[in-house]
């Protein structure tokens, strides 16, 4: 039973709650800004493909690389964006367990 009165099967959401998360998704979204504002421009996108193909392999596990990671964020330490020495090459799946556990420790969680 939904919270706005509607019976619905288990494990699935209804249509107020899909439509709540949708317009919180673009209010984050929104307040986030682009890609470019958050300082991922050209010379960034231009940096990342000659650092993937002089650090192709994963500084985690070894893997192919296929995202860059700022060591010291962007928004920590901006002078830094652009610095090959704040880089590491991993894959997608240890950059996004990096990701969690970063933004979970900004957020007063602590993920291991």
């Amino acid at each position: 039973m939904c919270p706005c009165g509607f019976s619905v099967p288990k494990g699935t959401k209804c249509d107020c709650r899909q439509k709540a998360a949708v317009a919180r998704q673009k209010a984050n979204d929104g307040a986030r800004g682009t890609a470019a504002e958050r300082g991922y421009d050209k010379d960034w996108f231009r940096l990342r493909h000659h650092f993937l193909k002089a650090h192709p392999l994963c500084c985690v596990c070894g893997e192919k690389a296929t995202h860059v990671d700022h060591i010291k964020s962007i928004r920590e330490a901006p002078q830094l964006r652009l610095e090959p020495s704040n880089l590491r090459s991993m894959c997608g799946p240890c950059h996004s367990r990096r990701t969690a556990r970063d933004q979970s420790q900004a957020w007063g969680k602590r993920i291991t």
